[in-house]
């Protein structure tokens, strides 16, 4: 197993949400910092600067949330390239806090592609080399749990989801601060939209939060995230989401970011989802009655 440290950091406080650890956005971030690391041990130090020919486009994301990062915590992650296909490659991003413990793991799939429009074309022979010397494996502990990577032929559009009565839960548009250095929009910022689209999903009636004297909040424990398309600046976007079902102590939420102007997906994710007591830091099993109402409201069939 060959890993390399691609990046190091930390938590700051304002990156923390409601529930005291680091935002889910926020690791999505810090994973494409960490990407970029990757392509300079690739052999490609500038592939995300304004100049570049060739860049490396994400085209989607497993993530594992292992171990809350709160505020002020030291970060660092370690990478290495787990397949290499003609024009793709699997890459895995392991987050470690100071003590070696995982805090997250990512694999990201991404394309080696022209950078001005994103068409993919081969690996060089040079690229490959350097791959083949960060060839690595997935952790245990690290490996998908919950949410398959088999291949998905996408079901999300404005028009599927108003037949199964998905909710919005986001709605806006994308402006420069939220492009990259090539126009597109940043990988981080799909995460962080789906963060900012959850309390419209839960509405004040988020599993477990039955106890008005218990503090309960939420966590996602594994992601899926599959980038369609990259909208650009001025492009309009709508978040819709649904449950998918689950058991008494986790909930399989859905999320599509959709086009509200042409109805086509941006992005689809698939997430593990479960409540927690947010001063005992503990998970919450549901009472029978409160697993029903929430089951009553899962929507079948729902998926990538």
């Amino acid at each position: 197993m060959a890993e390399v440290e691609v990046w190091r950091g930390g938590v700051a406080s304002w990156e923390c949400d409601q529930m005291g650890h680091l935002n889910v956005g926020f690791y999505v971030a810090k994973s494409m910092e960490a990407l970029a690391g990757v392509a300079g041990e690739l052999g490609m130090p500038g592939a995300f600067a304004a100049n570049a020919e060739a860049t490396l486009v994400v085209r989607e994301q497993h993530i594992r949330f292992l171990r809350e990062a709160r505020p002020g915590a030291p970060l660092h992650i370690t990478s290495g390239v787990l397949e290499m296909g003609e024009t793709d490659a699997r890459i895995m991003l392991l987050m470690h806090h100071q003590s070696g413990e995982l805090a997250a793991s990512f694999q990201t799939v991404v394309a080696h592609a022209t950078a001005r429009d994103g068409r993919a074309f081969p690996w060089p022979d040079r690229i490959r080399a350097r791959a083949e010397a960060l060839q690595t494996d997935v952790p245990a502990n690290a490996a998908p749990r919950s949410i398959g990577l088999a291949p998905i032929e996408t079901q999300a559009s404005l028009a599927r989801a108003d037949q199964l009565g998905l909710p919005r839960t986001g709605l806006g548009v994308i402006d420069a601060r939220d492009c990259d250095a090539f126009g597109r929009m940043r990988t981080e910022i799909f995460m962080h939209r789906l963060s900012d689209g959850i309390p419209h999903f839960f509405a004040g009636r988020r599993p477990g939060a039955v106890d008005p004297d218990r503090k309960v909040g939420g966590a996602a424990l594994e992601y899926r995230l599959i980038h369609h398309a990259w909208p650009r600046a001025g492009d309009r976007l709508e978040l819709r989401s649904g449950s998918a079902g689950g058991d008494p102590r986790f909930r399989r939420l859905v999320h599509w970011l959709l086009d509200p102007d042409t109805g086509r997906p941006w992005g689809s994710a698939e997430a593990i989802a479960v409540s927690f007591d947010l001063e005992t830091r503990k998970l919450i099993t549901l009472s029978d009655a409160e697993f029903a109402r929430v089951e009553a409201d899962a929507v079948k069939g729902l998926g990538l």
